[in-house]
């Protein structure tokens, strides 16, 4: 019998992948491309529905083409994508009423304000989200709102809602299949997870029509079958990206973590069967549905983390690529007492403070680029202490490691940085691509190309393991300083607040 392959699909922000995976784990052929980012106004970002669908399925092509596979080589596809971000349809025609609205989009930040006020509580309590314009319901209020005749078609039950992966899924199986995944379904803001459905309190909150949705299936099971661009291929998995990235580390146990360091970073705890309710600002997210068996997680975001780099590099200029800082911060043994607070955007968790401004503090003569580089990585791992640690107040799970990927987290310096600060192990696997194995996992079990969970993490190979090496009193010490520097990044704004 001829072999045959898992071909996982990584819908993303601002490119789309393609990687066709072995049996044993291996990485047949891959392929990516980048599609445009529009920004129409101020805090708008939108992409072209159209091209997204053109360039995941141009570099699916390009992957079987370079891996010289047919669909006939297919056992199952895998499906993980950019969460949040939304795309409404017509049914009859299959076209887009507008672009699809980004998950990065602030436009219905004024919405959410009053969302927030009246009925914060409970939306909290059913989603495990707290009412933010990050989410998708707003956005489809905004469509419904605001494209000319859309509200009288979604009445009609003629529109379709949904996040990417339904898009992709419609796209693939010519219109026969509508349907999102558990992990899309929890990012909407429009979903229980507690009962696992769609709540019609808050669809009519959102003024969301019930016929717009798609069927919530599991994040492991075959939902359609391809027709077009392949022939009779299954969809088995699908997974929204931080989750899916949580799946391809292996953190299938209550009290595993992962951290994603890319532009920011994105941290998940597996809480096991039984949702969380977060006292600490954190969000409570579905892990994954596998057979009728739902896992939840605790999740915590960081706006800023490799992008702290990228300043450092293009608008300080102090290094000219961004591997170089891991270089310059070795010359130093310490910050020499320098903190730098990221908060170019405001605070992500478990702060959530739109108003703080990045700070550098503790300047002093002999400061050097160097201590401002060490100060910098430091900065980026203390984010992450204080949104684990929230974690596990909210939690009571006790953590014996940090499992690490993204692009940063090639940077080994901040890695060691990450152990000391955490006072634990932070261990980096030999494959990085986390998030697109997630959800070739999730296809394969499906399918039975993979008989088991505890088959998948045989697989998984550790790169390095990073200990602390940091004594508990020096990273107290760190932390606390950490604690005065966050408050002074706070009250910066506050003051500028004031005085306007």
């Amino acid at each position: 019998m001829a072999k045959r392959y898992i071909l996982a699909l990584d819908q993303g922000t601002t490119s789309s992948r393609a990687m066709v995976v072995d049996e044993s784990g291996a990485v047949i052929s891959i392929a990516q491309h980048p599609f445009k980012q529009i920004f129409p106004k101020p805090g708008w970002v939108e992409h072209s529905p159209t091209e997204i669908w053109s360039s995941q399925s141009g570099v699916a092509s390009e992957a079987l083409a370079k891996a010289d596979l047919t669909d006939r080589a297919i056992a199952a596809i895998g499906i993980t994508n950019q969460r949040e971000t939304t795309i409404v349809w017509d049914r009859e025609t299959g076209e887009p009423v507008y672009n699809a609205i980004v998950w990065q989009d602030r436009r219905t930040a004024e919405f959410c304000d009053r969302l927030r006020a009246e009925a914060g509580s409970a939306i909290q309590q059913k989603t495990g989200l707290i009412p933010d314009a990050y989410f998708s319901g707003s956005k489809v209020n905004w469509i419904l709102a605001n494209v000319d005749g859309a509200w009288a078609k979604a009445e009609a039950g003629k529109l379709a809602f949904g996040t990417v992966d339904s898009w992709l899924i419609w796209k693939l199986t010519n219109g026969a299949r509508h349907v999102t995944d558990a992990t899309n379904a929890s990012r909407t803001m429009l979903f229980n997870i507690h009962t696992m459905a769609w709540d019609e309190e808050l669809l009519k909150l959102l003024g969301v029509p019930h016929s717009m949705l798609p069927e919530v299936v599991a994040s492991s099971g075959v939902c359609g079958t391809t027709s077009g661009l392949l022939q009779g291929v299954p969809i088995a998995g699908i997974a929204g990206d931080q989750q899916a990235a949580l799946f391809g580390q292996m953190c299938t146990s209550a009290g595993m973590a992962k951290c994603t360091y890319g532009t920011g970073a994105f941290m998940l705890l597996n809480t096991g069967t039984k949702p969380v309710a977060s006292k600490n600002r954190l969000l409570t997210t579905v892990a994954w549905k596998i057979g009728d068996t739902v896992e939840y997680a605790l999740e915590g975001s960081m706006l800023m983390a490799g992008a702290v780099v990228q300043w450092l590099r293009d608008e300080l200029q102090m290094i000219r690529t961004s591997a170089e800082v891991e270089q310059l911060a070795a010359t130093v043994t310490s910050s020499n007492g320098v903190v730098l607070v990221p908060a170019f955007a405001g605070l992500g968790a478990p702060h959530w403070d739109p108003y703080a401004r990045g700070s550098l503090l503790g300047l002093t003569r002999g400061t050097s680029r160097a201590h401002i580089a060490r100060a910098a990585l430091e900065g980026i791992a203390l984010q992450a202490t204080d949104v684990l640690e929230a974690m596990q107040a909210d939690s009571g799970l006790p953590l014996a490691q940090l499992r690490v990927d993204g692009g940063a987290a090639a940077n080994n310096m901040l890695m060691q940085i990450q152990s000391d600060v955490l006072g634990i192990e932070v261990v980096r696997p030999k494959n990085a691509e986390a998030t697109v194995f997630g959800a070739a996992y999730l296809a394969g079990l499906a399918v039975g190309y993979w008989p088991d969970k505890d088959t998948i993490a045989r697989q998984w190979q550790m790169d390095r393991v990073f200990k602390p090496a940091m004594e508990a009193r020096d990273r107290d010490k760190v932390r606390a300083t950490w604690r005065r520097a966050l408050e002074r990044a706070g009250d910066w704004a506050r003051e500028e607040e004031k005085q306007a």
